[in-house]
């Protein structure tokens, strides 16, 4: 598509979304190949020089690609100070990772745009979304510790289970303190996932909560519906006891008076 200026107004914005909305699958895909070539050298450090350039290779043209569609968002937003504005932790993640402690920053672009697509996937859905959320959380953390860690002489995560047990463990907040990071990279992951853990575990613990909640209430409804006639056999034994209640008091009435009252049960179970 071209990428002349269009001008300011709606038509811009209109553009700026066309572009949004081709793309978008397009990234997902490179966002998903981004985790892939990132995580294949952590998860098998013997693998093949070859082959490790080749993903070193793929990861520095899916960034190149991000920075691309950055760039065309910039240049087709109306206002560009304001897309800076609003886009400025995205501008922040595609410029740190350059410095080569920070690379595993670039796992943030890649979360961010999987999960830009699992909120359009999960629309209206918002247990299911913050659920997918946390387990892309979960498992792109164990990488990025993994990759601090394991290379430190006395580092104690040195495989992925490793690395995915001590990340549950944190998004948790259990801390079992078995497994923890010791270089400063891997306590930055670590505050990281406690912040971002903590409203996500939250909301998807409410969330079940809530489920178990109106699914028991849902429940009860259901057998009180099976059963419309309960309310009225109670109100019916419940005057049958008033009924009883009060031929007794006439019945001792009648001993202490010496005389006989009159039954004071309805006409038509009088005999």
């Amino acid at each position: 598509m071209s990428l002349q200026d269009p001008g300011p107004g709606p038509h811009r914005e209109d553009r700026t979304a066309r572009w949004e909305r081709q793309t978008a699958a397009g990234l997902t895909v490179l966002a998903v190949a981004f985790l892939v070539v990132y995580a294949a050298p952590i998860l098998y450090p013997q693998m093949p020089a070859r082959w490790r350039a080749v993903c070193v290779a793929a990861n520095i043209v899916i960034w190149a690609l991000f920075w691309i569609d950055y760039l065309v968002r910039l240049r087709l937003a109306g206002d560009r100070w304001r897309f800076v504005r609003a886009n400025l932790f995205d501008l922040i993640v595609l410029l740190l990772p350059i410095l080569r402690p920070l690379r595993m920053l670039r796992l943030v672009t890649a979360v961010l745009l999987l999960t830009r697509r699992t909120e359009v996937w999960a629309r209206g859905r918002l247990a299911l979304y913050v659920g997918s959320t946390t387990v892309l959380l979960v498992i792109v953390s164990a990488l990025a510790v993994l990759d601090a860690e394991r290379s430190h002489p006395d580092g104690a995560i040195n495989t992925y289970p490793d690395a995915l047990w001590w990340s549950v463990v944190t998004i948790t907040t259990v801390g079992y303190g078995d497994y923890y990071p010791i270089t400063s990279t891997g306590r930055f992951v670590a505050l990281a996932l406690m912040i971002g853990g903590i409203g996500l575990i939250g909301f998807v613990t409410g969330s079940l909560a809530s489920w178990i909640v109106e699914r028991i209430s849902a429940a009860g409804e259901a057998d009180a519906a099976k059963s419309p006639a309960t309310r009225a056999d109670v109100v019916a034994l419940t005057e049958e006891l008033a009924a009883l209640r009060a031929e007794v008091a006439g019945l001792r009435a009648d001993r202490r008076s010496g005389t006989v009252l009159p039954d004071p049960r309805p006409a038509d179970r009088a005999g």
